[in-house]
């Protein structure tokens, strides 16, 4: 992809103030500001399942990274579904799943811990597989994975990132789809998390410090 096939979302257009939208009570002292609201995000899930469709031909195992990736991969695949019921070009969907934990309070520990068993991982060999993630922040979690699941031969492997931060850090990894480019800030909700916490937010909102302090681990 390139910066013409995603949203690019930046804190001038996109911040909305905690009071235009519904926020639990529980956490609005540990939000700075809204940054993409519930109803954009579903509007731009169904785009890039419909690019999706477009570009799959034959079964597609579509594999959600947990946790913070399920939101997304389960409204992913309700629009893929809508999409197959239609008329036009459909793709048969198996489904996985798959754990990935890098993080620590807001840093990565640099270190990629994949929940699959060799066994499971043998099963996808000559498949085509649709790595379904919540946010590409440095690209080394999922370089990682993706070199792992090479060494299994898969028949194709391509990458949905809902979210792709703006971060110098960067190793220069873009993912084949993504929903919108975000600034180098902390993000949750929408299933995104820190330390477990804001998984119940619908919005995508910008974490304050008194929110870090809080929650730390």
């Amino acid at each position: 992809m390139n910066p013409a096939d995603w949203i690019d979302v930046t804190p001038e257009s996109f911040k909305y103030s905690l009071d235009h939208f519904v926020i639990p009570p529980h956490y609005t002292e540990d939000l700075e500001s809204i940054l993409i609201p519930h109803g954009i995000i579903m509007d731009r899930i169904e785009r890039l399942a419909k690019l999706i469709v477009d570009d799959s031909d034959g079964p597609l195992v579509v594999c959600c990274v947990l946790k913070g990736g399920h939101q997304f991969f389960a409204d992913l695949v309700n629009c893929i579904k809508k999409l197959n019921t239609g008329l036009g070009h459909s793709v048969p969907l198996h489904l996985d799943f798959i754990k990935v934990k890098s993080y620590t309070n807001d840093q990565s520990t640099g270190e990629v811990r994949v929940s699959l068993s060799e066994t499971e991982l043998k099963d996808i060999k000559g498949k085509n597989l649709l790595i379904v993630e919540d946010i590409i922040d440095t690209g080394r979690t999922m370089v990682k994975l993706l070199s792992k699941l090479r060494e299994f031969d898969p028949k194709s492997v391509r990458v949905a990132s809902l979210l792709l931060k703006k971060t110098p850090l960067s190793n220069g990894y873009i993912p084949d789809y993504v929903g919108f480019a975000v600034p180098d800030s902390f993000v949750v909700g929408y299933a995104l998390d820190y330390n477990e916490y804001f998984r119940d937010l619908d919005h995508i909102c910008v974490i304050s410090d008194h929110g870090k302090k809080a929650y730390a681990a």
